[in-house]
């Protein structure tokens, strides 16, 4: 194969491959990348859009920042990185392998993903990690095609994968679910940030950030891209779910000799109460909410004020204001007096204030009659 030259990397690569080269095909363009190879096999790859292995590793905590860094300086002269991890017992064979695959097939989908690019075949060039791992050129290949259809059938457009990501500033939906990453991804996302950025940051795979994007692009999630676009960051704004309660109407002035306002709940109290009110049926009724005592030891009066440990009412009103009538619902039909209660108990006369035995027997008759 040429030196230089503009072809598709995934073509050269298996013509390398099949020539059992060693050395590194460097693929130039946005976002590029190289693909090492010894003896036709591919033993690591790297681009400017997917973390390395050093990222992967510093950014989930596996490793310290000054433990990478020390076995940077001492392997890199001979590539032997990876190997001086295992040996000083930082990380295992398994571990390392597993870490090199993954950022291999994650670099090589963006080195090996465009139609064409400028390519250079650099001869016995060695990377610095070392022989860790062997994969077939034909393998990754494959796997990179099928990587690229997935996108596609999320959302066809690349423009997400290298534009700044920005949120949406109104939800397309009442409500969402979100996957551990795209969380991350929102929460990280400035406006500025791209999608190889927040890899870097979060320590994920490019590809699975790309992935989680498009995602969210397609449900709405995240604005469209435009080119040449440098928006500034952008405030998700809160959505009431469907089960939500509706928000409470502003305060209007007082009328002149109307009562004075009272003021609102602490926050972090409980969530009000309901107390019926003591008009009657005709009369309009207005909601009013009971504050929870935040001490464990108060209790709640039954005028819908809170008391304190001691069971008196504080010398403050701090019971929340009232805004007016308050549509309630619809009130039960109440029951005529007497009905379905026995006669010779509906015909007595009203029982002597203080006497407790007859009023009690009338309230387990009409308990028993509404059986």
């Amino acid at each position: 194969m040429p030196s230089s030259t503009t072809a598709a990397p995934g073509r050269l690569l298996t013509q390398a491959a099949g020539e059992r080269r060693t050395g590194a095909l460097v693929v130039g363009g946005h976002p590029g990348g190289s693909v090492y190879l010894i003896e036709g096999m591919v033993a690591y790859a790297e681009s400017p859009a997917a973390p390395g292995v050093g990222e992967l590793l510093t950014a989930s905590g596996r490793l310290a920042g000054r433990t990478w860094q020390a076995a940077l300086d001492a392997g890199t002269s001979q590539a032997q990185v990876g190997r001086m991890l295992v040996d000083q017992g930082h990380l295992t064979q398994g571990e390392l392998e597993l870490c090199v695959l993954g950022a291999t097939y994650d670099a090589a989908f963006f080195a090996l993903s465009p139609a064409s690019a400028p390519v250079d075949f650099l001869d016995g060039a060695v990377h610095w990690m070392g022989a860790v791992v062997r994969v077939d050129a034909d393998a990754l290949n494959r796997e990179s095609r099928r990587r690229a259809r997935m996108l596609d059938e999320i959302l066809p457009d690349s423009r997400v994968d290298s534009a700044p990501v920005t949120p949406a500033a109104r939800l397309p939906v009442g409500r969402v679910t979100l996957t551990a990453l795209q969380w991350e991804l929102l929460v990280h996302a400035d406006g500025q940030r791209t999608p190889a950025d927040l890899a870097q940051l979060l320590g994920r795979a490019g590809y699975a950030t790309v992935q989680e994007l498009r995602r969210m692009a397609a449900i709405g999630l995240l604005r469209a891209p435009v080119a040449g676009e440098r928006a500034g960051p952008v405030r998700l704004t809160a959505v009431p779910t469907p089960d939500a309660a509706p928000p409470k109407p502003a305060a209007t002035p007082p009328s002149p000799g109307a009562e004075s306002r009272r003021r609102d709940p602490p926050r972090g109290t409980a969530s009000p109460r309901r107390i019926p009110g003591s008009r009657s049926p005709d009369e309009p009724r207005a909601e009013v909410h009971a504050v929870a005592p935040l001490s464990p030891t108060g209790t709640l009066s039954p005028t819908g004020t809170t008391l304190g440990p001691t069971g008196t009412e504080p010398t403050g009103d701090t019971r929340p204001e009232t805004t007016g009538p308050v549509q309630r619902p619809p009130r039960l039909a109440r029951r005529k007096p007497g009905a379905g209660i026995p006669k010779d108990v509906a015909a007595e006369p009203p029982p002597p204030h203080g006497t407790d035995e007859v009023l009690l027997k009338r309230i387990r008759t009409a308990l028993r009659a509404l059986r």
